[in-house]
């Protein structure tokens, strides 16, 4: 094997038990000699034995977590696990740990240590990959202060899951799953690589004030004067008995920014006619009403122009919202979109909420393609 290229191996289990699932990862990897193994998995295992056991068996650098299914090989998997190693000389990965996110300032501190050591050590390229409990309502925080420190270094990430039934969420860090946490990995490379993102939404002329609101819970009460519920149906054109989880799926809230638009999902309607949010949502900004545009298209399209930058690339590292995968579910389109993101060699999971530089996002594929070999 030439070291200066990157061999990319995928590995899963849909096994029950935590030991022989880890097992069966850890011999379809190989990993003795990976520069790094990520992997994304089902809330429902015991994830103290499955921390353990993962621990045991790779003994590669590992960093993971937990998911509302995986993208893999096989297009998209509910259940088990689904994992990547990637092994070159040219490929140094260091992860960090984020713990206890509340009132924390340990994402700045690790930020202005990997700035540090990344000036010290190398003259490569980098990027950096985040994963962070999905319901810390800390993303927003957390990747800003990681950006701001890194300077020009490109982030991208995902927010952990649990198969939608949002009771904790967890990411993994040297053999332990951690809620309330996160791990930052930055990755120098010789090798070529590019970060993109990839909406199905387009903006329509439509604008909507956001003129009461709970940021820190995510919870808009008001908007352009009214109750948020009844005015975002009467903006969507359908009655607010109408509101379900697909019509909210389709037409997120925009947040321009530099002519770039970034998608605010909703995550649910509540009894009290206000509106709950992936993304945090403050009092007086002003959104822009999205609907839906061809998703295989538009993934097409975000795909030929990554490839453009790195041609022939050997893995793409993914983060797709799960609202997405539940809007292409209702409409009978996932095989399509699994299949098309298989075939253009993506490794990732159903997240909560995307990362994207200093952005958390909603409803958004966010990704980093890697070049420098074929995938074995």
């Amino acid at each position: 094997m030439d070291s200066a290229r990157l061999v990319v191996k995928q590995a899963h289990s849909m096994l029950g038990d935590e030991a022989a699932a880890a097992l069966e990862v850890a011999a379809g990897l190989d990993a003795s000699e990976a520069s790094i193994v990520l992997f994304f998995c089902s809330p429902r295992y015991d994830l103290q034995k499955l921390g353990r056991a993962l621990e045991g068996a790779i003994a590669a650098p590992v960093v993971g977590c937990t998911s509302a299914g995986q993208i893999d090989e096989r297009g998209y998997v509910d259940g088990g696990i689904t994992a990547l190693s990637l092994t070159s000389s040219e490929l140094l990965v260091t992860p960090y740990l984020i713990a206890s996110l509340t009132g924390s300032t340990r994402a700045t501190e690790v930020g202005y240590e990997a700035a540090v050591a990344l000036a010290r050590r190398s003259t490569r390229k980098a990027f950096g990959l985040l994963l962070i409990d999905g319901l810390s309502n800390a993303e927003e925080r957390v990747v800003a202060a990681l950006f701001e420190a890194l300077g020009d270094v490109p982030l991208v990430g995902g927010s952990a899951a649990d198969d939608s039934m949002n009771a904790s969420t967890h990411v993994y860090f040297e053999g332990a799953f951690h809620p309330s946490a996160a791990v930052f990995a930055l990755f120098e490379t010789s090798l070529p690589f590019t970060t993109f993102k990839v909406q199905h939404v387009a903006a329509t002329t439509r604008k909507l004030v956001i003129t009461e609101a709970d940021a820190d819970l995510r919870v808009v009460r008001e908007i352009n004067g009214k109750p948020a519920a009844l005015e975002y149906a009467a903006q969507v054109g359908v009655e607010l008995e109408q509101l379900d989880a697909l019509v909210c799926a389709q037409h997120p809230l925009l947040l321009g920014v530099e002519g770039e638009f970034f998608a605010r999902g909703i995550r649910s309607v509540n009894e009290d006619g206000s509106l709950s949010f992936f993304c945090a949502v403050e009092a007086g900004l002003v959104l822009t009403l999205g609907e839906p545009v061809a998703a295989l298209e538009a993934l097409r399209s975000g795909f030929a122009q990554a490839e453009a930058r790195v041609p022939n690339p050997a893995v793409v590292i993914g983060f797709d919202c799960f609202s997405r995968r539940r809007e292409f579910e209702g409409r009978s389109e996932a095989p399509a979109i699994g299949a098309l993101l298989a075939s253009h060699r993506v490794v990732g999971f159903s997240t909560y909420g995307e990362q994207f530089d200093a952005l958390h996002v909603n409803q958004t594929f966010t990704a980093v393609m890697l070049g420098g070999a074929t995938p074995t």
